[in-house]
């Protein structure tokens, strides 16, 4: 099973970065989202990375990059799809439900979700076989991980398929089974969830919190900060599936959390989260 053609659904922080990678291998991509101005967002930001990577001595060629990932209005056929909107099951299952029509029976359609069960998004599809967890991390083209995650009816082609690919854009992947917030959310949010409520509680400040992880625990980035870079709205949408998936109070949002993203200080993509950015 070989993936030439990819169609990314979403060209935000996320879906940028993928589309980035996947035509840095040499595969035509397609990229789609429905908000109006994102995709050239998207595309203006990928030629910024690009041509980063290439000041630093990557190579690459920003233009050839750029020149296999085609705006589309519409999703649209190829071998594999993969969608990286926000973390709204719903969205998402209405993108998989479209996506079964259009793609052909033997394309194979994945999800970059962080914590949304796959088994769910395959539940609307008539292909559950070939409904998989592909989830990247930010930023895309940088972080060597990417988390594949199989439902119990994910085919073992599908996913040998799929870390394949993942190997073939220079990840590594880790195999999960599906459970909400698989792996990695499942450990890192209840993490930034607890440096928040030292920060509602006012033990430390921000910087303070994130100085004591960075330097104690040997962390590149502290949970405040990074909870910047991840989305406090997104923080937010994890925690609640893991709170409602795994049936545990203990996920729930920190008030504080909650309050920043009701004041639409979502982190960097805001330009204020916990703290202040240019």
């Amino acid at each position: 099973m070989r993936f030439e053609h990819v169609l990314v659904v979403g060209a935000g922080q996320m879906g940028g970065g993928i589309a980035q990678v996947l035509a840095a291998s040499g595969r035509r991509v397609s990229l789609h989202d429905a908000a109006p101005g994102a995709v050239e967002r998207g595309l203006a930001a990928m030629e910024k990375s690009l041509e980063r990577l290439a000041a630093k001595g990557a190579e690459i060629s920003p233009g050839d990059v750029l020149g296999r990932v085609t705006s589309v209005e519409a999703i649209v056929a190829a071998d594999l799809m993969i969608e990286a909107v926000i973390e709204d099951p719903a969205v998402k299952e209405a993108i998989f439900r479209e996506a079964d029509t259009i793609l052909p029976a033997e394309a194979v359609l994945a999800s970059n979700t962080s914590s949304i069960p796959i088994a769910s998004l395959a539940g609307v599809t008539a292909r559950p076989g070939k409904v998989i967890g592909m989830h990247f991390f930010n930023p895309v083209p940088v972080m060597a991980l990417v988390e594949v995650v199989s439902s119990k009816e994910t085919s073992p082609e599908t996913r040998a398929a799929v870390v394949e690919l993942a190997r073939e854009l220079g990840k590594t992947p880790a195999e999960a089974n599906d459970f909400p917030g698989f792996v990695s959310n499942r450990i890192l949010l209840p993490y930034i969830n607890e440096a928040v409520w030292a920060l509602h509680d006012g033990v430390a400040e921000p910087e303070a919190i994130d100085t004591i992880a960075k330097l104690g625990f040997n962390h590149p980035m502290g949970p405040l900060a990074l909870a910047d870079l991840i989305g406090l709205d997104t923080c937010v949408a994890i925690l609640e599936v893991l709170r409602d998936g795994l049936g545990d109070p203990r996920y729930e949002p920190c008030p504080l959390l909650r309050e920043h993203v009701a004041a639409g200080r979502v982190g960097r993509k805001s330009g204020s989260g916990f703290y202040t950015y240019a």
